[in-house]
């Protein structure tokens, strides 16, 4: 018999799709249910490295964590990485296949509904409940045709639909309504009902509204989720995640202590959930440096992230004047970290003579900081690792980038790790980086690194147990939808 599955679509994007799906994998899985997370297609540039040596969304990874098990390929089959404002690249089953336009891809993707039902059906022979989650809006019927990630995906594979609703943007009622308007009258019955998500309010005050909607739609309310604080303690999906504190020049997500860190948003920023960790300790003050703004003078450390296109970021970098202001921080002895991409942008130059990044092959000047060199190369390196560093410290964490780097500074790695230096140091011992992925999920080497900002002390002093953290707040999420959604009444739906 084949397993169980339910669909959660939203409303909009950023509707809660993501946790609200985590948090059923979290349920279901305490229940004693084998549940695996599915999104037919995702766009995101924060990916995570799977077990079979693919990548997929870190949405889905967390979803996967939620479920107590390894994230696959299959997961996420269709993973598009935006590399400019109308161009994404294209991950298929865990593998990068090309770069493809907006309007090109349209018609791309009705060759990838194939790959999506092989990778479903695949996890379908492995669990007893799927629990899918859709993309952006159940409503945008200009993209209907070919369509792998909504509707188009469940008619297909005969799934049943529960909508997702965000409240505190306002509409919500307005856009389950029509969103059942706006559906064919074959695919009305696949929609089963819906959830309204980040309710501030008195229900009493709601209730009346939600049965105007059953009366307009015969569609009934599974649940109003109230706002769900704790969200801010787990790994974001996407840069659009940081839309918020985007709202100002320098935008916060840590504290307020004494340690100060600046990260700086790239226009095509990736897996900036490196860094939660690091906001994540009670000390620490990190904060988002918005495009158009200055790298603050009082900052201990500046982090240049990892992005999905190095040179176009590099060159956005400079036309920010953030050149000039990490000169000035290095000046006045503060340290300068990159990851992946931001390390390669940290050394003598960078070239892409296979033209994998760009229109055309290219060699750019870097920011100098490190005697190195970066070389694009066709193919991607993926890799996830547990190693030691050189004081003992267990960490675990992956690779994924285009390109290699070389050159004197390697002498002086940033990190050992089993044995195998990785990254380089500056000359002047205030500038490293490396392509490693994931390094601060480690207390003991998080401790370790803060250590200097804390005048030398508590390197052996853990005062956030990150991993804990996210799978409490998991645990957390999972009791707080239960007590608002009728989950069993989903469970039937699912065919459990």
């Amino acid at each position: 018999m084949p397993a169980g599955a339910l669909m959660i679509q939203g409303t909009a994007s950023n509707a809660g799709k993501s946790l609200i799906v985590a948090g059923l994998c979290r349920i279901f899985t305490r229940r004693g249910l084998r549940v695996l997370p599915f999104k037919p297609q995702n766009m995101s540039n924060n990916a995570a490295v799977t077990a079979d040596g693919g990548e997929i969304g870190r949405a889905q990874a967390l979803q996967a964590r939620a479920c107590m098990t390894e994230p696959s390929s299959d997961m996420n089959p269709v993973l598009l990485k935006p590399e400019s404002d109308s161009g994404s690249q294209v991950v298929v089953q865990g593998r990068a296949r090309e770069t493809v336009g907006a309007r090109d891809y349209l018609s791309y993707k009705r060759t990838l509904m194939p790959y999506v039902m092989e990778s479903f059906n695949r996890l379908r022979a492995r669990a007893e409940l799927i629990i899918v989650e859709g993309a952006g809006s159940i409503s945008e019927i200009n993209l209907r045709d070919g369509d792998i990630s909504n509707m188009g995906f469940a008619a297909e594979a005969n799934v049943p639909v529960v909508l997702a609703a965000d409240i505190d943007r306002g509409g919500a009622l307005a856009a389950v309504t029509g969103s059942w308007y706006l559906l064919p009258e074959d695919e009305r019955p696949l929609l089963r009902g819906y959830v309204m998500n980040k309710f501030r309010g008195d229900f009493d005050v709601l209730a009346p509204a939600l049965e105007i909607i059953r009366e307009r739609t015969g569609l009934p309310c599974y649940g109003v989720i109230d706002w769900f604080a704790p969200a801010s303690k787990l790994p974001a999906e996407d840069s659009q995640s940081l839309a918020d504190v985007f709202s100002s020049g320098i935008g916060g997500i840590g504290g307020h202590g004494k340690i100060k860190i600046y990260v700086l948003a790239l226009s095509r920023i990736s897996n900036h959930d490196d860094f939660d960790p690091l906001a994540a300790e009670p000390d620490v003050d990190l904060n988002y440096v918005k495009p158009g703004a200055a790298i603050p003078g009082d900052g201990d450390l500046v982090i240049i992230p990892g992005t999905k296109s190095t040179i176009g970021d590099l060159d956005f970098l400079r036309a920010q004047g953030w050149d000039t202001d990490i000169a000035a921080h290095i000046r006045r002895g503060g340290y300068v970290l990159g990851i992946c991409g931001g390390y390669q942008m940290m050394g003598m130059e960078v070239s892409d003579p296979h033209a994998v990044e760009n229109p055309k092959p290219m060699t750019v000047r870097g920011l100098g900081l490190i005697d190195v060199t970066t070389v694009m190369e066709r193919q991607k390196t993926l890799r996830r690792f547990k190693a030691a560093t050189q004081h003992g410290d267990e960490v675990a964490g992956y690779e994924i980038h285009m390109g290699s780097t070389t050159g004197p500074a390697a002498a002086a790695p940033m990190i050992i790790l089993d044995g195998v230096p990785e990254g380089a140091s500056g000359a002047n011992a205030l500038c490293a980086g490396c392509y490693v992925h994931g390094l601060f999920t480690s207390d003991s080497y998080r401790a370790r690194f803060l250590s200097p900002f804390r005048g030398g002390e508590g390197a052996g002093f853990v005062r956030t147990k990150y991993e804990k953290q996210i799978d409490d707040t998991l645990d957390e999420l999972a009791s707080h939808i239960e007590a608002r959604v009728d989950v069993d009444k989903l469970a039937k739906i699912a065919g459990l």
